[in-house]
C-alpha cells in the first residue's frame, strides 16, 4: 500500500485546459506526485464524434497507465462525459474520476431557484450528461444548456478578459440570463469545459455579481481528495510532489500555454513529446 500511495495521479485532456484541474489539484494535495498528459495533437475532442472521442481517451488514458499511476482523472468535460464509463471498465479496479458528476453536484448545491445554465463545448452539451446529472441529483432543477465553441481557441490563446472576450460571451449568453419574472432567471452558471474558468472575470462581468458560477476544477479536486482519502491512497509524505507533464504535439506551445492555465511559468524541457 505505501508503494502505491507514492504513485503520481494522473490527468489528461484534450490539450492543457485540464491544467485547472491539475492546479486545483495541486493546492489541496501539495504532497502528490502529478503526471498530465494533453492529446493537443488531436484538440479539440469537443467537436468531434463520440466514438472518435472515446477512442482518443482510451488512448490518451493506456499511455499514462501505463506508466503506473494510482488514479487517473479525466480533466475534460468532453471525455468524461462520452467516455467515463467506458475508462472505468477498461481499467478496473483503478479509480477513475471525471469532472461532470462533482460539478453537477456542486452546481445542485448552489443553486436556490433551481435555475442552471451549463456552458461547455458542443460535444459536452449535445450529450446532455450535465443537464441529466444535475436533474438526478436535484430533481425539478431546469438546466440549460448552451455550447461555446469559441471560448476554446480563445483560452488557448489567452485572451482572458476584456472588450472583446466579453463580447463573444453575451452573444452566447445575453437571452439565456433574462425572464420576466426573477424567479424564472438563472441563479448559477456551470463552466462546463475545463478552459473556461480562464474566462471567469469576463464572464461574471457579463452575467452580474448575483449569479454563482460554478468551477468543476475546483469541485473535482474535491473529489480526488476524497476518494483517494476513502481508498487509502493519499500520499502521506509532507514534502512537495513531484510534477511531469507529456504532449502529443509541439511542446513550445504547450509551455507557453500551459504556464497560463498553471499560472506559473513552463518550458518546453519539462514537457516530453509522445506518441499515441
Amino acid at each position: 500500500m505505501q508503494e502505491t500511495q507514492h504513485l503520481p495521479i494522473a490527468l489528461f485532456d484534450s490539450g492543457v485546459g485540464g491544467l485547472t484541474v491539475f492546479k486545483a489539484l495541486a493546492r489541496r494535495l501539495p504532497a502528490e506526485n502529478l503526471l498530465y498528459l494533453g492529446d493537443t495533437a488531436r484538440l479539440p475532442y469537443g467537436t468531434k464524434g463520440r466514438e472518435t472521442i472515446i477512442q482518443y481517451t482510451l488512448l490518451a488514458a493506456r499511455a499514462l497507465v501505463e506508466r503506473g499511476v494510482k488514479m487517473l482523472v479525466v480533466a475534460c468535460n468532453t471525455a468524461t462525459a462520452a467516455a467515463l464509463p467506458t475508462l472505468r471498465r477498461e481499467f478496473a479496479p483503478l479509480p477513475v474520476v471525471g469532472v461532470v458528476e462533482p460539478g453537477a453536484a456542486a452546481a445542485a448545491r448552489a443553486s436556490e431557484n433551481g435555475e442552471i445554465v451549463v456552458i461547455a463545448t458542443e460535444a459536452t452539451i449535445a450529450g446532455g450528461a450535465y443537464q441529466e446529472a444535475i436533474q438526478r441529483i436535484r430533481p425539478g432543477a431546469r438546466v440549460r444548456g448552451q455550447a461555446c465553441t469559441l471560448f476554446v481557441p480563445m483560452a488557448e490563446e489567452g485572451w482572458m478578459e476584456g472588450p472583446l472576450v466579453e463580447g463573444v460571451a453575451r452573444s452566447y449568453l445575453d437571452g439565456l440570463f433574462t425572464a420576466d419574472e426573477p424567479a424564472h432567471r438563472p441563479d448559477t452558471l456551470v463552466l462546463g469545459c475545463t478552459h473556461f474558468p480562464l474566462l471567469l472575470r469576463a464572464l461574471q462581468n457579463v452575467v452580474g455579481p448575483s449569479v454563482t458560477i460554478v468551477d468543476s476544477a475546483a469541485t473535482t479536486a474535491e473529489s480526488v481528495e476524497g476518494e483517494l482519502r476513502a481508498r487509502g491512497l493519499l500520499n502521506p509524505g509532507a514534502e512537495p510532489g513531484a510534477w511531469r507533464f507529456l504532449t502529443t504535439d509541439n511542446p513550445d506551445r504547450f509551455a507557453r500555454t500551459g504556464g497560463l492555465f498553471l499560472g506559473s511559468p513552463l518550458t518546453a524541457a519539462q514537457i516530453e513529446l509522445v506518441d499515441l
